[in-house]
């Protein structure tokens, strides 16, 4: 089962197909670039596909980001794993405008909880892109530190550990 789940601002859901358009826009711009980006329709229908198989094949997958206020979709948050991945990984992306507000610190952190203690995942990780100085600030908010022997899907990835919460 597809979790909802709720932070103080923010309910991650369930993608819908709705959700497709402002996604393949994203994944179509040069925001995409630290994630392999851009891409075409085709790769991005894929991915989008891919983070809904998650949770059938997985157990985990992707959720949208709705900001409570209003209900707008400001960005994903996702546990990735399969064959793009050579552990699980804990992503977030946002929408252009919704940066520099916490959205993704607080998606990223409510969906590694959940990953941790509902899901019962062992280990997780983020890749990020050197370059990507937003995310990795995330990452660091988040409390992960960087794991220089992990596999990774690129060699130029960063890769970021995340503990679980103590008890």
């Amino acid at each position: 089962m597809i979790p909802t789940l709720h932070t103080e601002r923010l309910t991650l859901r369930p993608m819908a197909r709705d959700d497709y358009s402002a996604y393949a826009a994203l994944m179509a711009s040069p925001r995409s670039g630290g994630m392999g980006g851009p891409f075409d329709t085709l790769a991005t229908w894929g991915l989008f596909c891919h983070d809904v198989a998650g949770w059938a094949l997985f157990g985990i997958g992707a959720l949208m980001v709705d900001r409570q206020a209003d209900g707008v979709t400001v960005g994903q948050v996702g546990v990735n794993h399969g064959p793009l991945f050579p552990e699980p990984e804990l992503g977030w992306q946002l929408y252009h405008g919704h940066e520099g507000q916490g959205y993704a610190t607080e998606a990223a952190r409510c969906l590694r909880d959940w990953a941790f203690d509902v899901a019962g995942l062992s280990t997780l990780v983020s890749y990020t892109d050197p370059d990507n100085h937003a995310s990795i600030r995330v990452a660091q908010r988040l409390d992960a530190v960087p794991d220089a022997t992990a596999p990774r899907p690129a060699a130029s990835d960063l890769v970021w550990r995340h503990a679980r919460r103590a008890a």
